[in-house]
C-alpha cells in the first residue's frame, strides 16, 4: 500500500482534522485527499513539533528559510529536525544549521552534553521503496546520517548521472569527498552547484572552504563574499571571510567582519574568538594612528591661521 485517504492519515498519525485543516491553512502542509509515506512521516514531525509548543508561524518560516539555504525540496523530510527553544534547527550533513540566522549551531547533543537541544524527528523515517531520484536522494541523506559515507557517495553519484542539475546533491557529494580531502573532486562539484543555483547560499560558503584548503585565498574570498552577499546574516561567512582578509594582511576588512559575526553570534568559543581578534586589530590601529602622530610635522611661521575676533 503506497498511499493513504485522509481518514486513514487521522487515523495512523493521532490528529484531528482541525489539525490537520490548520496546518493546511498555515502552509506547513499541502491540502490533498490521498497521502503518501513521506506525508506520513512530515505530519508526524509536525504534531512532535505542536506537542513540543513550537509556533506553527516559526515552522513555516524555517522551512522556508531551510529551502533557501540548502536547496532542499522538503527539510521535514531530507533533514532531522531539531526544537532550539521556540524555533527549529535541522541537522544535517554531520552539522546543526539554524536557517533563519544561516548560521551552525554547535551541536550539543551530538557530543553528550547534558542540555542540548531536543531532535523530533530522523530524516525519512517512513520511506517505501523506489527508484525515483527523489527517493534515492533521501536514502543518500539517510546513508550519511547513519554513517554509511561510501554508500552514500555512491548513491550522490547515481543521482548526478541521472539528473546533473541536481544542486543539492552536488553539495552534499561534495561535502562527503572534502571531508575525505578529495579537494579537487570537492570544488567541482560545489562549482557545478553554484551554476546551477547562482543564489545557492551554501554552495558558495563550502566552495569558499574548499579554496581556502586548496590555499587559492584570493578566490577563496570571492565565493565568502558571494555568500556574504546572497546572505548577509550568515554568521560563519562573516567568521570564515574574517579569518581569510587577515591571512591575506587586510586588518580592516577582517575587522569589520569580526565585528559583523559578534553581532550576530555574540555568545560560544567562536563569538569569544572573534571578540578577541576585534580587540588586537583595534590595539594595532591603535598604535599605528600614535606612531603616525610622531611623524606630524607642525606648519611654518608664517601660515595664515583663523583667528578669532
Amino acid at each position: 500500500m503506497n498511499s493513504f485517504s485522509r481518514q486513514d492519515v487521522l487515523r495512523i498519525t493521532q490528529i484531528s482534522s482541525r489539525q490537520l485543516q490548520g496546518w493546511e491553512r498555515a502552509g506547513l502542509i499541502p491540502q490533498q485527499q490521498s497521502y503518501t509515506f513521506q506525508d506520513l512521516g512530515q505530519l508526524r514531525t509536525l504534531r512532535a513539533l505542536r506537542e513540543c509548543a513550537v509556533p506553527a508561524a516559526s515552522i513555516r518560516d524555517s522551512i522556508l528559510a531551510m529551502k533557501a539555504v540548502a536547496g532542499m525540496t522538503n527539510p521535514l523530510l531530507e533533514a532531522c529536525v531539531v526544537r532550539t527553544g521556540t524555533r527549529l534547527a535541522f541537522r544535517h550533513r554531520g552539522a546543526m544549521v539554524d536557517p533563519i540566522r544561516r548560521q551552525l549551531l554547535f551541536d550539543f547533543e551530538r557530543v553528550g552534553g547534558p542540555a542540548g537541544p531536543t531532535a523530533v524527528s530522523e530524516p525519512a523515517a517512513l520511506r517505501p521503496p523506489g527508484q525515483s531520484t527523489h527517493e534515492r536522494f533521501l536514502a543518500a541523506v539517510h546513508a550519511e546520517e547513519t554513517g554509511e559515507k561510501q554508500h552514500a557517495i555512491a548513491l550522490y553519484e547515481e543521482i548526478l548521472a541521472v539528473d546533473p542539475g541536481y544542486a543539492a546533491a552536488c553539495i552534499n557529494l561534495g561535502t562527503l569527498y572534502f571531508h575525505l580531502r578529495q579537494y579537487g573532486r570537492a570544488e567541482e562539484l560545489y562549482r557545478r552547484a553554484t551554476e546551477i543555483d547562482p543564489d545557492y547560499v551554501l554552495a558558495y560558503f563550502d566552495l569558499g572552504n574548499v579554496l581556502d584548503e586548496l590555499e587559492q585565498l584570493d578566490e577563496s574570498i570571492a565565493a565568502y563574499c558571494k555568500a556574504v552577499e546572497l546572505a548577509p546574516r550568515y554568521a560563519d561567512a562573516h567568521y570564515n571571510l574574517a579569518l581569510a582578509y587577515e591571512r591575506k594582511g587586510l586588518e580592516r576588512h577582517a575587522l569589520r567582519h569580526w565585528q559583523a559575526y559578534v553581532k550576530l553570534d555574540n555568545r560560544g568559543p567562536w563569538a569569544d574568538h572573534a571578540r578577541a581578534q576585534i580587540g588586537k586589530l583595534l590595539e594595532r590601529e591603535k598604535l599605528a594612528i600614535a606612531w603616525r602622530a610622531e611623524r606630524f610635522v607642525p606648519p611654518h611661521k608664517g601660515t595664515a591661521e583663523l583667528a578669532v575676533v
